[in-house]
């Protein structure tokens, strides 16, 4: 096989639809726009209109709601925590707050605190002392030999 002789499979690629060229091309003249109104012009956006029927967006109820005062925890990883030891951003020997977590740089800022997930592995024994953690993070830190105090109620 030559280079000359490399092509795509039959029917890969499709053929870009040429509009306005011509009435021989089957799409002259209108370019399948139909005559005049607002449709046949350019920069029209007719998103969810329905020819002054309401539209379905306004038809069907308003669901869901959003906590105005939910609190937003900076997350991090087990996995990440054992990088950051291993690396020897983070003393393992010490406790590890929050406060150390934002000044390795694991975390950029606490927000309303830091909550702990247990994806990846920690082999370290660590005491870590946090705002948040999942049941699964507690367990992973007990069974390296760990322990992972949870702050109950944050300062607020």
């Amino acid at each position: 096989m030559k280079l000359h002789e490399l092509r795509d499979n039959e029917g890969a690629a499709r053929k870009k639809k040429r509009v306005a060229r011509g009435p021989g091309s089957g799409k002259g003249k209108t370019a399948g726009r139909g005559i005049k109104g607002q449709k046949s012009r350019s920069g029209v956006a007719l998103n969810g209109y329905e020819g002054g029927q309401m539209p379905l967006y306004r038809r069907l109820p308003k669901r869901g709601f959003t906590k105005p005062n939910a609190s937003k925890f900076a997350v991090i990883n087990l996995g990440l925590i054992e990088k950051f030891i291993e690396a020897g951003k983070i003393d393992a020997k010490a406790e590890i707050t929050e406060d150390a977590l934002v000044a390795s740089g694991l975390v950029r800022r606490k927000l309303d605190g830091i909550r702990v997930l247990a994806k990846g592995e920690i082999k370290s024994a660590v005491t870590l002392n946090v705002t948040g953690a999942s049941k699964a993070a507690i367990e992973a830190v007990e069974k390296a030999g760990g322990k992972l105090t949870v702050a109950t109620a944050a300062a607020e």
